[in-house]
């Protein structure tokens, strides 16, 4: 196995899991076989993009200054983030406030992701509405939203096609549990159990371990191991695994061990002259710790867009510098990025997420306005008339509208008038988890006449409880306890909507992540109004997709779909939504080409 080591230095948020995703990239393009971990000794906290020009030093005086014995690989790091440290054993219980949303990979494993939260947890935004045009009719120029960039095993599963699993996120709270574990079982013999050599044993053998596992549904081992460590060198928290590293790096030897270390080059407004010397620092401080950099990745600011910045690397040749290192030259093949190449014209004017790949697949441009759902209220047009009336004109005026999911009752009342206002005017509407169960809530007030119709998570009391606490789930431990990961849904007719995106499958496994669902002993009431639930699980009492009849388009899902849609094959729930908005549906329905136009 050969490991390609990305750290970072000076600062948090200078991109270490888009370098390691395009290095990933690259060498897949390459014909390699690539894995990844994140070792999450820090997790993400998502913060503001700063906008500059990347600064190019490749072949200047500056890299001599910098180390003559380095080689330098430049490229564009997307988005800033930042790490706080922790000693939680996955992200289902971190607060979305701090952390952004949660990523769940197919076997329930549940690690941060950054960005808007559309997906997982509510902040402050609970209605998507959506302007299309054609990619031909704007500029260049983006639209002022930020980008949306999963970073951790979200951004590796999206980049790399592959499907990973929990044991491939290491955190300082699984590796210490699984000591502790084995402390009290006896394994260690009555010994005193240390950070060295325990703690960096666990680290070393969880990683050889799981580097080992095929996740790209071939047999065998990967030739690639990526490893992202997260956080910046010198903090406290990733001591031990830097050690592990370092061990590493002497067991498997110097042909099967690359280590980039990325890093900032300020550029002082003043003088306008780049600064090297907190790269120097930073390299220093590496060296002391006993990992010596064979390549640096030095940001200066943000220019271009994730497709871009794998193109850079190509441009640069730095698949040839990491392949020449690791010995790899005589298998691997010229990389082939066309796909990519095309990708980068269009996310040029794009952002990325589940919408972006629906979108591309379509040729179009989304313009993404973000409703506080709270807004869309009653009680606001007293407290707050102006952002009443504009809350309301931007939900007139979009082509779809989305309603995520999320947790607590904050905005539910304004998301209700979202999808009542989607139904009655055959606006498209799509409802993910929450935004599946406020469909049913909607319908079974304004069209059943059930006025006090509720889910138990919001009102305890109500005499028409909907949607109800799952009867499997616990009320007394957070973490860990939802229904997780991938799950069966067996459409109950060829004939729907959803099936048909799904290309007529009998079944289809999407990624869950929810306490509540919709009662089943309240379905068959509900079908009376027009709903119909053409999509359940294996016991047949669980309803996972909702569609209304008579409207162009009116999905609900209780899984997540966004989690498993990629560059180039876009999910169909995101594609059908997207294409329900440009009146395209029918004619993609009647001649589907495999995601695309």
């Amino acid at each position: 196995m050969k490991y390609v080591l990305v750290t970072g230095g000076v600062v948090s948020g200078l991109g270490k899991g888009v370098t390691a995703s395009s290095i990933g990239v690259v060498l897949k393009a390459c014909g390699l076989r690539v894995t990844s971990i994140k070792i999450g000794a820090l997790v993400i906290l998502f913060c503001a993009v700063d906008r500059g020009l990347l600064l190019f030093f490749y072949r200047s005086s500056f890299m001599l200054r910098l180390c003559s014995a380095y080689r330098l690989l430049v490229l564009a790091l997307h988005v800033a983030y930042n790490y706080d440290p922790y000693l939680n054993t996955d992200a289902g219980t971190m607060s979305p406030f701090e952390h952004g949303e949660v990523f769940v990979l197919d076997d329930g494993g549940e690690t941060t992701k950054s960005g808007h939260n559309i997906n997982g947890h509510r902040c402050s935004v609970d209605v998507l509405a959506f302007r299309l045009q054609s990619i031909d009719s704007f500029s260049a120029k983006c639209f002022d939203c930020p980008s949306l960039v999963d970073l951790d095993l979200g951004n590796y599963e999206r980049f790399l096609d592959l499907r990973l699993t929990r044991d491939n996120n290491i955190t300082t709270g699984k590796i210490y549990q699984s000591v502790l574990e084995k402390e009290r079982r006896g394994d260690y013999l009555g010994k005193t159990v240390q950070v060295v050599p325990h703690i960096t044993d666990a680290i070393k053998n969880w990683i050889e371990s799981v580097s080992a596992i095929p996740v790209d549904g071939k047999e065998g081992p990967a030739d690639v191991c990526v490893i992202e460590l997260g956080g910046t060198v010198g903090d406290i928290e990733s001591m031990p695994f830097i050690e592990a590293l370092r061990q590493l790096f002497f067991t498997v030897g110097q042909n099967n061990f690359c280590l980039i270390h990325v890093s900032l080059i300020p550029v002082l407004g003043v003088v306008g002259e780049q600064k090297t010397k907190p790269t120097q620092h930073s390299v220093r401080e590496l060296r002391a710790l006993g990992l010596t950099p064979h390549f640096l990745a030095c940001r200066s600011a943000q220019v271009g867009n994730v497709p871009t910045n794998i193109l850079l690397l190509r441009n640069q040749n730095a698949h040839d510098a990491v392949l020449r290192h690791l010995d790899l030259l005589s298998v691997a093949s010229p990389p082939n990025l066309q796909e990519w190449t095309n990708r980068a014209e269009i996310f040029d004017n794009l952002s990325n997420s589940a919408l972006l790949h629906a979108c591309i697949a379509c040729s179009l441009k989304p313009e993404i306005d973000w409703i506080a759902a709270s807004d869309l209220e009653d009680d606001c047009a007293t407290s707050a008339p102006e952002a009443h009336e504009i809350a309301w004109r931007t939900l007139r005026n979009a082509s779809c509208i989305l309603v995520p999911g999320g947790f607590g009752d904050r905005g539910v009342k304004g998301m209700i008038l979202a999808a009542k206002y989607a139904r009655e005017n055959r606006v498209p509407y799509l409802g993910i988890c929450l935004g599946m169960q406020i469909s049913v809530i909607e319908v079974a007030r304004n069209v059943l006449g059930l006025e006090r119709a509720n889910s138990t998570e919001f009102d305890d009391q109500t005499p028409n409880p909907v949607v109800i606490f799952m009867p499997e789930g616990s009320k007394t431990h957070m973490g860990s306890t939802m229904r997780l990961g991938s799950r069966r849904t067996l459409f109950q007719t060829s004939d729907c909507l959803t099936a048909k995106l799904y290309h007529s499958s009998e079944y289809v496994d999407e990624r869950h992540r929810h306490r509540y669902e919709v009662n089943p002993d309240m379905a068959s009431v509900l079908e009376e109004s027009g709903l119909k639930f053409v999509g359940k699980d294996e016991t047949g009492k669980r309803m996972e997709i909702v569609e209304l009849a008579d409207h162009p388009f009116y999905v609900g899902v209780q899984f997540h779909p966004e989690f498993k849609s990629r560059p180039g094959r876009p999910s169909p729930p995101f594609l059908g939504f997207i294409l329900a908005a440009i009146g395209q549906l029918g004619p993609y329905l009647q001649n589907p080409q495999n995601g695309s136009l």
